[in-house]
């Protein structure tokens, strides 16, 4: 899925090399689920998450972002203020992989003709794929060690991102941020695992709310590519 998205990117830009402005960079920070499972706390990075981040850049306001990234989320009930999620005890350790694309807008003009240094908040809106294990918890082991793990799964997630950016130099530009992922899962943590397990009382904890995921760090991007006139000619 993430090839055709590169695929994609790569036929559009085929066209417009000579007109745009690029960067290219890596996105390197942590990552955290919010769900059935582990600590309560909204953003705690706590697991390492690194990608790639490409930018076409429209005008000094928007931008056209893709970006793949990817981490291992790890949760336990030890780590948690709910006294009945530590009774309880589950773990689980998910490797999932994020690909992007939306438009990233900022809030005034960052406009790299300029010789001096910028800076923006900026806001990222989009539609995400994501690739992840599928497990689930078996009621009947006693104690309940690991989660069993039993497939791949594609999903669909909506991803809300707040930072702040500045260019440095006319190559180079770092930006700072935090960004919620809404699933359309209820089961990377293994609360709500498929019935073809063939166990029926494998599903736990609140079947209302999807699970989420923060991901939480720096981007470090090159430019590249002929600066655009964002003037009307």
């Amino acid at each position: 899925m993430i090839k055709k998205i590169f695929i994609l990117i790569f036929i559009v830009n085929s066209y417009n090399l000579d007109a745009q402005y690029h960067e290219l960079g890596l996105f390197v920070g942590g990552s955290n689920y919010i769900g059935d499972v582990g600590s309560d706390y909204y953003i705690i990075p706590s697991n390492v998450a690194v990608g790639l981040v490409y930018k076409w850049n429209l005008t000094t306001r928007y931008s056209l972002r893709f970006s793949a990234i990817n981490t291992s989320l790890k949760a336990t009930d030890y780590r948690t203020n709910d006294i009945n999620r530590f009774r309880r005890a589950y773990s689980f350790e998910n490797n999932l992989t994020e690909g992007s694309l939306g438009i990233e807008m900022n809030f005034v003009e960052f406009n790299l003709h300029d010789e001096q240094t910028n800076f923006s908040p900026y806001l990222y809106l989009g539609l995400s794929f994501i690739s992840y294990d599928e497990f689930y918890f078996d009621p009947s082991l006693i104690p309940i060690s690991k989660p069993i793990k039993y497939n791949k799964a594609e999903s669909v997630s909506i991803p809300i991102v707040f930072g702040l950016k500045t260019n440095p130099s006319p190559y180079w530009v770092i930006g700072i941020e935090i960004g919620a992922r809404y699933t359309m899962t209820d089961n990377l943590d293994g609360s709500s695992p498929s019935r073809d397990i063939g166990i029926s009382n494998a599903n736990f904890g609140n079947i209302n709310n999807n699970d989420w995921f923060i991901f939480s760090g720096l981007t470090i991007s090159f430019t590249f590519g002929d600066l655009p006139c964002y003037c009307k000619e």
